[in-house]
């Protein structure tokens, strides 16, 4: 019982703020999908390049 009372008298009230910045998100992904068009890449081809987004954009402009 004392454990539960010293943690009973340091308990103290936080407030947590939580900041969503979505609009960098959407801006991301209109991106991305432009340069899928862009690129004329396939379905595939097009998952793909979620993850390797910089690679097709440097190999499409290198050459």
């Amino acid at each position: 019982m004392p454990i539960q009372l010293f943690f009973e008298d340091c308990k103290m009230e936080r407030r947590i703020n939580v900041v969503q910045h979505s609009s960098l998100g959407v801006l991301w992904f209109i991106g991305w999908l432009f340069t899928i068009g862009y690129l004329g890449l396939g379905f595939w081809t097009g998952v793909l390049a979620l993850v390797v987004w910089p690679y097709f954009l440097g190999v499409h402009m290198a050459g």
